[in-house]
């Protein structure tokens, strides 16, 4: 059987639905999966081990057979724990295919399938009886079915379940109890990634829309390495409140339930964001604590342990409201089975009906992600645009845009072009932009099209365009190269354009730097042993997947969240030249690049840099020059490209070993091909 994958297309701007063989999806699923990260995740195997230890000796105390149901078992870690401890069997349940095939092969390499069966089952279709999936319930339930708000992964209806068909009344639980914890705080950044804020253009302020304005934004959670965002960023104004436990030993409801929590204001501010976080008790006692608090709340951040498959959440209140110090206020928050979301009430002003689940009205949250709507509110970012729409508008000016869900147009209008049109890749973003023009009082100051480059015809311009311009953005770029799709619209559009027409940005440069990472290596780190137990089972079925095809290709992630060192100099190392079509030849590029720093390099970071015009450069990469230790400042808006080793490399700095390099563009797919090695001079 074949499966459709969806595959970005820098020529068309589309995402094309690949047929691939019925081996892809998987492997995609496990090579890009967080096991990696979990297994090297210390902190957690450590306080899991022992809650579970805990656990048998307090059942085996009664007097009683120790039987483990472990949901979401993944490798079988937790349940060669549970036997090593002292339990006498396992269920251990994983829907999962490939990872119960590998669990099987994890537990047989430890000597315990005589103790542990595995069960490749969702939890809720396993059975028991004598002809059962397990013969009797567990009194001891292990579970490891959490994401970063805790219930995203359905842990509420599957933890009802077990209750309810698998384990005996009074069960003991690994963790016993899940605590949420909240602050409110004023943010301009963060608050910057949920509205549009006003604009200076040319001495005119630009407003968004009073309907964006009111809108609550996007129901889904903005999960984030919160360590990564510094306490200079935002404003405390409330303590750290705890806002509702969940007692994993006892029936759990998954039904809509919301919890408020009391405070007294200790800052005045703007009431905009919500920073949340969870810990797990692994036992009743609450000794034994796995706690998700960001690095800044330790006495020394750098104790923090790091770990990728649990973060930290944000949440963006429905409404920004006016907070002042000694103001005794309410924090509500709600869940249902899957997600959680925030209010706040003065305690004056009590409501007794609940909030309901955020919802987007206006469309705009739908139209633009969260760190397009930072991108859009970076001030700096903004002038750098007008600055070069100012030097390549004239009042005669006929400019077409061609970017999703863009302020450029509007900006060309307000600069005084001639006419403006812009190419919108959906009904929703024309409609946003309709939203911005009319609030602004220029309705019809720029024609919005809703069509494909190729569908533009000269009878819809009316005469030839003078400046084609674009950010680049488009919403189906996935790597920093998929916005090349700007080149093809470009192409696309040559018979549309005046002779001498201007063309912004006019060029674009493809950068790489290799680093080493602080922490973002271990998602793609073998283990080999972990806690005493040999996985190398799941190492090599991860890398297995990942040669069928993903470790030939970059990977897409946001830098600013996982710091890295530079060992090299940054360098460019294509160029694509918007003036000119398209070339129907590859463009290849070869080089090395010295090793001028001491460290582990885990790979090459990768990213596209705009040349607006001959001197005006905006990076989607760096945005600082490298310091002389080595550290990067990333941007914020996009994800840059990562190109992981299969095994790192050790480098003394002193240039005598580098990275050959080979880059390959391929006109046809819009694709970049590259090879690295490490080469060492004699």
């Amino acid at each position: 059987m074949k499966t459709f994958c969806g595959r970005a297309n820098p020529t068309t701007g589309a995402l094309d639905w690949v047929e691939e063989s019925e081996e892809y999806d998987y492997h995609q699923e496990i090579a890009r999966s967080c096991y990696a990260d979990m297994l090297h995740d210390h902190d957690r195997n450590k306080k899991y081990y022992q809650g579970i230890r805990a656990a048998v000796a307090r059942v085996k105390a009664c007097g009683k057979k120790v039987i483990i149901l472990d949901i979401g078992t993944g490798t079988g870690l937790l349940s060669m724990m549970a036997v090593t401890a002292g339990a006498d069997f396992c269920y251990a349940v994983e829907v999962f295919k490939p990872m119960a095939e590998a669990a099987q092969r994890i537990v047989e390499k430890n000597g315990f399938s005589d103790k542990i069966k595995i069960i490749n089952k969702h939890s809720t279709d396993v059975t028991v009886g004598q002809d059962g999936d397990m013969q009797m319930k567990a009194n001891v339930l292990i579970t490891e079915l959490f994401d970063t708000e805790l219930i995203g992964e359905g842990a509420l209806p599957s933890y009802e379940h077990a209750h309810q068909n698998l384990v005996q009344e009074g069960c003991v639980a690994v963790p016993h109890r899940a605590t949420i914890y909240a602050q409110l705080v004023e943010s301009e950044l963060l608050w910057s990634w949920a509205q549009l804020q006003p604009a200076e253009v040319d001495g005119i302020r630009l407003v968004p829309p009073p309907d964006v304005g009111r809108c609550a934004g996007a129901h889904s959670v903005c999960d984030i390495q919160l360590s990564q965002v510094s306490p200079n960023n935002f404003t405390p104004l409330s303590p750290l409140c705890k806002m509702f436990s969940v007692d994993f030993s006892k029936p759990v409801s998954s039904t809509f339930q919301s919890h408020s929590s009391r405070f007294v204001a200790q800052s005045s501010g703007q009431a905009q964001v919500v920073l949340s976080w969870w810990d797990l008790d692994m036992d009743p006692s609450g000794n034994i604590v796995c706690t998700m608090a960001p690095g800044w709340t330790y006495q020394q951040p750098k104790m923090a342990p790091w770990r990728d498959h649990w973060m930290q959440s944000v949440y963006f209140l429905p409404v920004e409201s006016r907070v002042t110090k000694g103001d005794e206020l309410s924090l509500t928050v709600c869940h249902d089975d899957y997600s959680l979301w925030y209010s706040l009430q003065s305690n004056s002003h009590q409501t007794t009906a609940p909030p309901s689940r955020p919802c987007c009205t206006c469309q705009a949250h739908m139209v633009w992600t969260r760190p397009r709507f930072g991108e859009l509110n970076d001030s700096q970012r903004t002038e750098t645009y007008i600055k070069a729409l100012c030097c390549v508008l004239r009042k005669d000016s006929v400019c077409l845009s061609v970017s999703d869900g863009s302020l450029l147009p509007v900006f060309a209008h307000m600069l005084g072009a001639k006419k403006v049109l812009s190419l919108e890749n959906s009904t929703m973003s024309k409609q946003v932009i309709e939203q911005v023009l009319e609030t602004n009082l220029m309705k019809g100051g720029v024609e919005l099209l809703e069509m494909k480059p190729d569908q533009l015809t000269s009878g819809d311009l009316g005469e030839q365009i003078s400046v084609l311009m674009g950010e680049p953005y488009f919403s189906t770029s996935l790597l920093p190269w998929h916005s090349l799709y700007f080149w093809y619209c470009r192409t696309a559009l040559a018979g549309l354009l005046q002779p001498s027409a201007t063309i912004l940005p006019c060029s674009a440069t493809l950068h790489m730097v290799a680093v080493e990472f602080q922490d973002l290596w271990r998602i793609r780190a073998p283990c080999g042993k972990c806690e005493g137990f040999d996985v190398t089972p799941m190492d090599e079925m991860v890398q297995q997947s990942l040669d069928f095809r993903e470790s030939h290709e970059a990977e897409p992630h946001p830098l600013w969240e996982y710091p890295c060192r530079a060992l090299t100099q940054s360098t460019a190392i294509m160029n694509f030249d918007f003036t000119e079509c398209v070339p129907q030849q590859p463009i290849s590029s070869q080089g090395s690049v010295p090793f001028i720093r001491n460290g582990c390099c885990h790979g090459i970071a990768l990213w596209m840099e705009y040349h607006l015009t001959s001197d005006i450069t905006v990076s989607a990469g760096l945005i600082k020059s490298i310091t002389e230790q080595g550290d990067c400042e990333w941007s914020r808006h996009r994800k840059q490209g990562v190109y992981f080793f299969r095994s790192p490399w050790e480098s003394s700095g002193d240039g005598r070993a580098g990275v050959s390099y080979s880059f390959t563009f391929e006109p046809s797919s819009g694709d970049i091909k590259m090879d690295f090695s490490f080469k060492c001079q004699q």
